[in-house]
């Protein structure tokens, strides 16, 4: 796009400054492996293609710059034209002059003629070249820039060195909150919502204007309705009436017809139904025939149960005599019971004279089973404890066996250590001594990494063990050559199972040095000093891959906790592990996976076990001595109370079961008589029953009995009813046929009349009361416009004239309403689609922020109240607790320098442009911050390929890397006195 300005000043030869050339860089290759070659980029439309100014601000030719598809770096020192290429980028492209802090108008900007030429990426390979808007139409320019969703307005898109200064030194959390709203253009919808609301409450307020016009309308449209209606012919009026009167004729014999109609249908349905009363008689006759012989055959089975009933009730004397006999047999053994019971009380007292005896007797055996029970409670305690102990013993022996397995499995790998790490690494390091010497390794590999050190202290094994994991099995090797020859090697040893790592670094001659940024204690060694390593490589393995040198290894876990979780944990330390394996860090803790190393000789403990068993042994032989003592005094006590006691209790015993005998007999006894006196009482009832169930049958006869004779009745009494409907129907038929007869006469007199008036029939829809009043009316109407007729095409013109205007403000009110509910119901969803966008956006926002913040070891929160409109913002430089996080305007220039840089990326991660511009954003921020910023950027550019980043910065970019995604356009230092405008700048890519 191209901006002119025709009718400004000439500039005078002091302002006018020569071009500035454009350098090349060239620096560190690392980071250009992330990054894709310029061939595979594939740029969005809308990227900027090239700039060309021409007396723009202080400027009289600047450019032609060519820009890259992705990341582009215009460096420069004050005054070299940076900030001429921003501004002239924001106005351009119809942004506010204000934005630029520069002027406050396009003229401010321009010298004699202005020339701005901005050329946009349209798709692929197609471009868009625009002249000033100056020469477009505004509103085409808006198109274009709606195409490709460029907000030139927006702080995000393009970040003037100002509004980032602002930023930087804004002290009020709603300025933060209203950049954030900016940014994301949610500030821009909620300012369409207002504008939304106060045109709704406009329009609202207007329809209720126009209500009551409407109202007013429509009063007039239908009074000259009726003065329009009212100009009809008298003659069309009178044909319209004699018309009426023959329908009115015609109306009056169609009435009669239909009265007629009616009465003949239902006098033909009253013969019919007589035949219904006829049918009804000789059903009920049928129906009395039939019950009453139902009657019969009822009672004649009556007669026959009660005849049952009779032959029954002989037997039934009989087996009542039985069972009294019975009783009286059962009552006289009772008697015997009771006599037996009294006897066998007797007893009973005589067996309480004999307590007394045996009461002395438990006496003294009480006071021997104290000593039984204390005998018995330390033979069970003793029993408890051998349990324990052969559990315990049990458990010592399985541990003893898998021991032993392990001390085989180390005895047999005593000879080749190797063996401890897998049974195919002898054959693996074999095979890389033989690829060695044939000359395939450039530098031949190590491992595995556990076989290459050894520990100063062996209580430390465990917890170095579950320092390195994975590392002990690892290979290293120099380069990527070597690392393929070994993958091969592996391929061909290792047929199954996991294959060991390999970790690829170039092998340095000597250690790294870790004094700065490994830990010292001066109690406690870090694991790169509790390991003796002879070879270099290995040690710079483990500290580039693991950080051996900031590892802690503290035995006991309760001083580790202390030391990682206090006030001052150890500098350079970022964990540590006691003996017993368990992980502790400066806020958490993890607790081990395996209770002992793998790796180290298990034969003093083994030994220790053995010892221990040993004693176990020992002290269950003991045990059971004691608890065989204690039985044996049980036994010997038992006997000799047991030979005591037993002839007094055997004689009391042997007198009661006499007796007992005696009592038993007799009970069995009277348990046979009464069996035989409840089967007598059984037959008697079961007969009784017989003769109950027999007469219960009588009497549901006799109650169907009953019930047949109400129904011969029932059925009687309907025939006669039946008799007496049918002769009242017979004499209303007679009435109806008179009535009929009365009614066609009149029919007759009717059709005549009518005819007289019109000889043919009409068809007639109206009933002759409303023909009537129609007639009244029109005769009335006659007689009112004889008297009132105006001017006919004066009161037509103003009918036609009140309707027009009644329907155009009808319509008009049923737009306006329909306009409103519409825009109700686009609203309440366009509200909510809002909040769920902000809710959303500020979430992600918050996200990218932590996660920007952390690669540099920071700490900080986000957080919004959209209710209040605030935005705080809170950063811990360093690793430290949240509660301890500072707001921004404590913290030092470069760390809020680069605070920002995380915040305008976390904005960039959530917003969409096809390309973003930063203005010197690493003015305040030292090399170490401004290196991690601008990694941080680059990462983001190299994963956002279809998008364009410019970085505007006075600082040397000669660390940035080597790569085609990469051009960098450096300005020369200006040239305050020369006129002259020089060429084109160069530019190279990167």
């Amino acid at each position: 796009m191209t901006t002119r300005a025709e009718n400004e000043p000439n500039p005078t030869a002091e302002e006018e400054e020569g071009d500035e050339n454009v350098d090349s860089e060239v620096d560190d290759p690392l980071l250009s492996k992330q990054l894709l070659p310029v061939s595979d980029v594939v740029s969005d439309a809308g990227i900027v293609e090239s700039i060309t100014l021409k007396n723009f601000m202080c400027h009289s030719l600047l450019g032609p710059f060519t820009f890259g598809s992705n990341v582009n770096f215009v460096v420069g020192n004050n005054g070299s034209g940076k900030s001429a290429i921003l501004n002239s980028l924001i106005v351009a492209l119809g942004g506010n002059a204000q934005a630029t802090n520069r002027g406050v108008a396009l003229k401010g900007f321009v010298k004699k003629v202005k020339d701005v030429s901005i050329t946009l990426r349209n798709k692929e390979e197609m471009l868009i070249n625009l002249k000033s808007y100056c020469y477009y139409q505004k509103d085409e320019l808006l198109c274009i820039l709606d195409n490709f969703n460029i907000q030139v307005n927006n702080p995000v898109s393009i970040l003037t060195q100002e509004m980032s200064k602002y930023f930087l030194h804004s002290k009020g959390e709603g300025d933060k909150y209203r950049f954030f709203m900016k940014a994301t253009q949610l500030e821009q919808m909620r300012e369409d919502f207002v504008h939304i609301k106060s045109t709704k409450k406009l329009t609202e307020d207007k329809v209720e204007q126009h209500s009551e016009i409407l109202k007013d309308l429509k009063r007039k449209y239908l009074e000259k309705e009726d003065r329009f209606k009212s100009l009809a012919s008298l003659d069309e009026m009178h044909t319209k009436l004699e018309e009426l009167q023959k329908q009115m004729a015609w109306a009056l014999v169609l009435e009669y017809e239909k009265q007629l109609e009616p009465l003949k249908e239902k006098l033909e349905a009253d013969k019919n139904s007589t035949k219904k009363f006829d049918a009804k008689v000789e059903e009920w006759k049928t129906k009395i025939e039939e019950a009453e012989k139902m009657y019969k055959q009822t009672q004649e089975r009556l007669e026959k149960i009660t005849q049952q009933i009779q032959d029954l009730q002989p037997k039934c004397a009989e087996l009542k005599t039985e069972a009294q006999r019975r009783n009286s047999l059962l009552k006289s053994s009772e008697l015997v019971v009771h006599r037996c019971r009294t006897n066998l009380r007797d007893l009973e007292k005589d067996k309480s004279q004999l307590s007394t005896r045996i009461n002395d007797l438990k006496l003294s055996i009480n006071q021997t089973s104290g000593q039984i029970d204390q005998y018995q409670h330390a033979c069970n305690r003793a029993r408890e404890e051998k349990a324990k102990m052969r559990r315990e013993n049990d458990d010592l022996i399985k541990s003893m066996v898998a021991k032993k397995r392990n001390l085989q499995t180390l005895e047999s790998s005593r000879s080749n250590r190797l063996r401890r790490f897998g049974e195919h690494m002898p054959a693996l390091l074999n095979a890389i001594q033989v690829a060695h010497r044939r000359g395939q390794f450039r530098h031949i590999p190590r491992g595995p990494l556990g076989y290459l050190i050894s520990l100063k202290d062996p209580e430390h094994a465990l917890a170095v063990e579950l320092c390195l994991k994975s590392f002990l099995h690892a290979f290293t090797c120099d380069n990527y050559e070597d690392e393929k020859v070994l993958q091969g090697l592996m391929s061909r040893v290792f047929t199954s199972g996991r294959r060991p790592s390999i970790i690829t670094s170039t092998f340095l001659p000597q250690v790294h040095d870790t004094r700065r940024r490994g830990v010292n204690h001066p109690d406690y060694p870090s694991v790169l000093q509790a390991l003796d390593i002879e070879d270099p490589v290995v040690a710079n393995c483990l500290i580039d891959q693991r950080s051996i040198e900031s590892v802690l290894l503290i035995k006991n876990r309760t001083e580790a906790r202390a030391v990682m979780q206090g006030r001052n944990p150890p500098q350079n330390c970022t964990q540590a592990f006691s003996k017993d394996g368990d992980q502790i860090f400066p806020n958490r803790n993890y607790s081990a996976d395996q209770s002992r190393a793998n790796y180290l000789h298990l034969q003093k403990e083994l030994e220790n076990q053995n010892g221990q068993s040993a004693r176990f042994n020992q002290q269950l032989g003991k045990m059971d001595d004691d608890i065989r003592q204690n039985e044996t005094l049980l036994r010997r006590a038992t006997i000799e109370q047991k030979n005591a006691k037993e002839e007094d209790l055997q004689d009391i015993v042997s007198k009661i079961a006499s007796k007992r005998t005696e009592f038993e007999e007799a009970k069995v006894q009277m348990a046979d008589l009464k069996a035989f006196y409840d089967k007598a009482e059984r037959e008697y009832q079961q007969h009784k029953d017989q003769i109950n169930t027999i007469a219960e049958e009588a009497d549901t006869v006799k109650d169907e009995l009953s019930k047949n004779d109400q129904e011969v009745l029932k059925c009687k009494h309907h025939k006669k009813h039946y008799d007496e409907k049918r002769a009242a129907h017979m004499n209303n038929i007679q009435s109806q046929e008179s009535n009929v007869n009365t009614k066609e006469r009149e029919l007759q007199v009717s059709i005549v009349k009518a005819t007289e008036i019109s000889a043919e029939r009409l068809e007639v829809r109206r009933t002759p009361r409303s023909l009537d009043s129609e007639i009244s009316r029109l005769q009335v109407k006659i007689s009112t416009q004889r008297e009132q007729q105006g001017d006919r095409e004066e009161v037509v013109k103003q009918y036609h004239e009140a309707l027009g205007n009644y329907n155009n403000m009808a319509q008009q009110m049923r737009n306006l309403n329909s306009f409103i509910k519409s825009l109700d119901n686009v609203m309440n969803q366009r509200l909510h689609a809002y909040t769920e966008l902000r809710r959303f956006l500020s979430a992600r926002c918050k996200y990218y922020f932590d996660s920007m913040l952390a690669q540099r070891g920071y700490t900080g929160t986000m957080m919004f109240n959209h209710k209040n409109e605030t935005l705080a913002i809170s950063v811990q430089p360093g690793p430290g607790n949240k509660a301890d996080l500072n707001d921004m305007r404590s913290l030092s220039g470069g760390e809020r320098s680069f605070s920002t840089v995380c915040f305008v990326l976390s904005l960039w991660a959530i917003t969409e442009a096809p390309f973003r511009c930063l203005d010197e954003f690493d003015v305040y921020m030292d090399m170490v911050n401004r290196r991690i910023s601008m990694d941080m950027m680059l990462k983001v550019a190299a994963g956002q390929l279809y998008r364009q980043f410019v970085f505007l910065t006075p600082q040397n970019m000669g660390s940035l890397p080597v790569s085609k995604i990469i051009r960098i356009l450096r300005l020369k230092d200006p040239d305050r006195g020369q006129n002259a405008a020089l060429g084109p700048a160069n530019h190279e890519n990167q």
